[in-house]
């Protein structure tokens, strides 16, 4: 430990070269020596699958090594490992960038530990060509990075397995600035990592990861399973700007993931993600999983700004997706989001599912601003997804985990709040089961939803009972061949549909449906203010429908409730005595007079008292309550109509000859005198006294 002293050392029977720069004491000045180890690198290998075996070790090589249970620091400038392998079996491994500052150092400890909190400034930390920090054991030690830029690549490691009783350390990253995980090895290893397994009856370690950024790229993971019966290691990650997970390894197609898993009798780790930005893109996944009898562990992700999950992987069509599933006789765990904004598109999907006998876990989404659901995949066509499932996979996945054909666990419910839903493009947002067990529940509390261009809630199964949907929305709008179903297949009883929405519009083939094959047809009860467009059917048209029905079972009931609407709205009673009308016309208006006839209409005024205006563009649509914005004050003036004879001005009229008067006078005349003319009649409005 010093300040640019350097070290180095060869063995001349060939073994790597190992170049170090170490500082007296850990005063850190302003431009303190770089730290480089050179070697090989590692011989991970697995046995079987990444999921399903830990890595061999045995072939690594030696490295830069310290005896069990005590502590192997570089601590300096830039730190690189170009291949280089660092092992402290039982013990601590700290991987320290700094300068402008102190490092305290305690060594009270079998373990040192290290305080950066005088430290101004972080350097980098690069890790690259299959490098290797291992602190594995019985128990397993620790792994500590701190620096600024901290990256590795091509198939590097930090690596944890826990064997024995008792509990591991933790995997912890300090980044300043970035944290990259990414590149396949030189000697074929598939994935830069992080992993903690655990083999013990005691706890997997953790791995907990600090930056502002956080980039996991071709097969780039971190990786928390558990073999044992303890529990799982957990995996926390605090990102201050943006956490994106992107793509799968070119070698055996792993994908970029955040995952732990059990695949023994102990609990899963939870997964914790906190950001402001998520990015899961081309067949990455964030996941939580049991592959044992174990119960499978939570997922939370907090995101301050956004989520986005997108698209899948042309290599295998790998979608990307965040899950929490069972493959086994485990039950699932719970998978929790909450953030503004929410979109989900191209084949992406957010999942809690089951592909086994045990059940599958519940999807709780909390956005504060919208959730946008949209697309299939670019190639294999599959829709973009929310949602609780229990999922038949392909006849080759079902045989590489040992899945049987049927499916009995069953599936868990899905709850979605967000002020707006917009589910487009053939995206679906819902709970199925194709299996044997029964559909899980969806509830949606919503402002507005939209459906559009395909889009579908649904909550089918394929032979067990229907799922049920709860809908709750200020309004609900599904349109061009949208839908929002409740079929059962086989014996199972149809759903249930309750939608508690003021206003309901469908439009182009859209329906609302709870059918049935040879159980009972669903219920659908809906309360309302009004339903635009449409209309219920005893079965599915071509237009816009609501059905309830059995192909070989008892049709289900449609139960339409419209409140908010008085009957005896604007009306009043008539006089029993009834006037002559032909009494109440003012005779006399002659046509010349500009005499017309006004019908002001409405004045935009709705049906419904209680009817809120609105005005909005959906879906290529203007949808819009019409309003008059003419002055009809003119024509509002309350009066009794007589008649009256307008004052009119004089008229001169030519002389056409002449006479003689009693007076002796002469006079000039017109052919038609103007006292011959009738005076016309005007009709005016005058006020009642």
């Amino acid at each position: 430990f010093s300040d640019g002293v350097d070290f180095s050392a060869v063995n001349t029977s060939g073994s790597p070269l190992l170049t170090m720069s170490v500082p007296v004491g850990l005063q850190m000045g302003s431009n303190p020596g770089a730290i480089t180890v050179q070697n090989t690198g590692h011989r991970l290998t697995f046995a079987i699958t990444p999921f399903a075996s830990s890595p061999d070790q045995s072939n690594n090589p030696v490295g830069l090594s310290v005896n069990s249970g005590k502590t192997l620091a570089l601590v300096g400038g830039e730190i690189a490992l170009d291949g280089g392998v660092l092992n402290a079996p039982s013990g601590h491994i700290e991987l320290g960038s700094a300068s402008n500052g102190t490092v305290n150092l305690n060594t009270s400890s079998q373990s040192w530990s290290f305080d950066y909190g005088n430290i101004k400034q972080f350097g980098n930390i690069q890790l690259s060509h299959q490098s290797l920090a291992d602190a594995s054991g019985t128990p397993a030690g620790s792994i500590h990075f701190q620096g600024r830029n901290i990256s590795l690549n091509n198939a590097s490691a930090a690596l944890l397995i826990n064997q024995g009783s008792g509990n591991s350390g933790d995997i912890s990253v300090n980044a300043s600035e970035s944290l990259e995980l990414r590149g396949v090895g030189t000697n074929g290893f598939p994935q830069s990592m992080l992993r903690a397994d655990n083999f013990s009856d005691g706890s997997g370690g953790n791995i907990v990861v600090s930056a502002s950024q956080v980039f996991l790229q071709n097969g780039g993971s971190l990786h928390g399973i558990n073999f044992g019966k303890g529990a799982g290691s957990n995996i926390s990650v605090e990102i201050r700007d943006l956490l994106q997970i992107v793509g799968l390894s070119p070698i055996n197609e792993f994908a970029s993931s955040l995952n732990t898993i059990t695949s023994g009798s102990g609990k899963g780790g939870d997964v914790r993600v906190v950001t402001n930005r998520l990015q899961i893109l081309n067949g990455a996944v964030i996941g939580n999983s049991t592959l044992g009898t174990g119960k499978g562990g939570n997922t939370t992700i907090n995101a301050s700004d956004s989520i986005e999950v997108s698209g899948e992987n042309p290599q295998n069509l790998a979608t990307s997706v965040i899950v929490v599933g069972t493959f086994s006789q485990g039950n699932a765990g719970q998978l929790t989001i909450n953030t503004p904004k929410l979109r989900v598109r191209d084949g992406g999907g957010i999942v809690a599912s089951t592909v086994n006998s045990g059940n599958g876990g519940d999807l709780l989404i909390n956005a504060s601003d919208s959730v946008e659901v949209s697309g299939v995949g670019s190639i294999s066509r599959l829709p973009s997804r929310i949602g609780a499932r229990a999922e038949l996979l392909a006849p080759p996945i079902r045989q590489l985990f040992g899945l049987p054909d049927v499916i009995t666990g069953n599936t868990g419910k899905l709850i979605l709040n967000a002020p707006r839903l917009q589910i487009t493009d053939g995206a679906i947002v819902g709970v199925d089961h194709e299996g044997v067990g029964d559909a899980g529940k969806l509830e949606i509390n919503a402002s507005s939803i939209r459906l559009g261009n395909g889009g579908s809630l649904t909550a089918a199964t394929a032979q067990g009972e229907g799922g049920n949907i709860f809908i709750q929305a200020n309004e609900l709008i599904i349109g061009r061949g949208s839908s929002i179903v409740t079929n059962a297949g086989g014996i199972g009883n149809g759903g249930n549909i309750t939608i508690n929405s003021p206003i309901i519009v469908g439009f182009e083939n859209s329906d609302i449906v709870a059918n049935a094959v040879q159980g009972n047809g669903g219920n659908i009860r809906i309360t309302t203010q009004g339903i635009f467009g449409l209309k219920f059917r005893d079965q599915l048209t071509s237009e816009n429908d609501i059905t309830a029905s059995s192909q070989f079972g008892v049709n289900g009931t449609v139960d339409i409730n419209t409140i908010g609407v008085d009957p005896n709205s604007g009306l009043v009673e008539l006089p029993t005595n009834v006037n002559d009308p032909s009494q109440q016309i003012a005779t006399g208006c002659s046509a010349n007079q500009g005499s017309r006839f006004v019908a002001t209409g409405r004045g935009g005024v709705p049906q419904n008292p209680n009817q809120q205006m609105t005005s909005d563009v959906y879906d290529g649509l203007r949808l819009r309550t019409w309003s008059d914005i003419r002055d009809i004050s003119a024509y509002r003036k309350r009066g009794e109509v007589i008649a009256q004879i307008p004052t009119k001005e004089a008229v001169l009229v030519p002389a056409t000859s002449w006479h003689r008067n009693a007076q002796g006078e002469i006079e000039l005349i017109a052919d038609k005198s103007s006292t011959q003319v009738q005076q016309t009649l005007s009709c005016a409005a005058v006020p009642k006294s």
